[in-house]
């Protein structure tokens, strides 16, 4: 896998997640006490710690605000979270003041507002999952196989460690 795309993929340091449509399938279910209830891919979750594992550090960056975002993100060990953003880059602005790598990043998305991320100069590389707006498809480095929510990261880790030769299977 010697092309443009592999050879940025060896460099890449960080990953920047969207929730909704990437880490799950983009649907939104409230309960009768008005709970917000959101479905995430074991998959997922696996892949994450991996590429933490292996050098690779992840944040979450959302428009929304979710108590189960916070709950999976703490269950998974990623310390950089932001939630109900207006603005993904100046969010993952305030994430580097914090320690998150300010270069060599990728970033997957799936609508409209993942696009100014995607044209951010930190991000090198950039994922819209397969049933992404196509607006969205149009301005991502590549399309995923995989749509949101059904093991996305899975695919993300495959193609980042082996391009970075970590990939321990």
């Amino acid at each position: 896998m010697d092309n443009p795309t592999s050879t940025v993929a060896r460099t890449i340091q960080g990953l920047v997640l969207d929730v909704d449509g990437v880490l799950t399938n983009g649907h939104i279910i409230y309960s009768d006490k008005g709970e917000e209830l959101k479905h995430f891919h074991v998959r997922d979750g696996a892949s994450i710690k991996l590429m933490m594992q292996q050098g690779i550090e992840v944040a979450i960056i959302t428009g929304r605000e979710s108590k189960m975002v916070t709950r999976r993100a703490r269950e998974l060990g990623v310390r950089y979270l932001k939630q109900g953003v207006g603005s993904k880059p100046a969010a993952l602005e305030q994430l580097v003041t914090a320690g998150f790598p300010g270069q060599n990043l990728a970033a997957v998305g799936d609508d409209l507002q993942d696009i100014d991320l995607f044209k951010s100069e930190r991000v090198a590389l950039s994922f819209a999952v397969a049933d992404a707006h196509p607006a969205t498809q149009a301005n991502a480095t590549l399309v995923t196989t995989s749509a949101g929510g059904t093991g996305v990261c899975a695919e993300i880790a495959r193609v980042l460690l082996q391009a970075q030769d970590k990939w321990p299977y």
